[in-house]
């Protein structure tokens, strides 16, 4: 009868890492291809005014921003040069700043929602009426934390 054993002194051959370089390099350019560097552009000239006590917001996820400013380039051929307001990527009016909200409400946990807040980029230019009129409609739709941006004061 003939007996089936182990040979030995053969041993796996080691894996080759000669390819992991360029698959490393593969990934490393597929995500620099595919990732959203900004989510929207600007259609309104901001220039925050400078403050000197300044607070950073911590969690980004949960802020939504409002551009409130003169259209620039293209955009100002069609909206005129009275200041506007931006939500996301578009310029939007007064009325729909309550389905903004919802539809950036949506996208947040349920116990994270009452910490929502809204950063508001006003130009230093604008004057307080379309300021007060975006405040009225937050405070009509329920957002009550509101957060205005500014730059840090350089020491001159």
């Amino acid at each position: 009868m003939a007996r089936f054993g182990k040979k030995k002194g053969k041993e796996m051959p080691a894996i080759s890492t000669a390819s992991l370089p360029d698959i490393i390099f593969m990934l490393l350019f597929f995500f620099m291809v595919v990732t959203v560097m900004r989510e929207s552009e600007s259609l309104v000239k901001v220039v925050t005014p400078q403050a000197s006590e300044l607070t950073k917001l911590e969690r980004k996820s949960l802020v939504n921003t409002i551009l409130i400013g003169k259209p620039t380039g293209k955009y100002e051929d069609i909206y005129g040069t009275k200041p506007r307001m931006q939500l996301n990527d578009k310029i939007a009016e007064l009325n729909e700043i309550p389905l903004f909200l919802q539809q950036h409400k949506e996208g947040v946990p349920e116990p994270q929602r009452g910490a929502i807040t809204t950063s508001m980029r006003i130009d230093g230019d604008v004057t307080m009426g379309i300021v007060q009129d975006v405040k009225q409609r937050l405070r009509k739709a329920g957002q009550l934390k509101i957060n205005y941006s500014a730059k840090t004061k350089t020491e001159e």
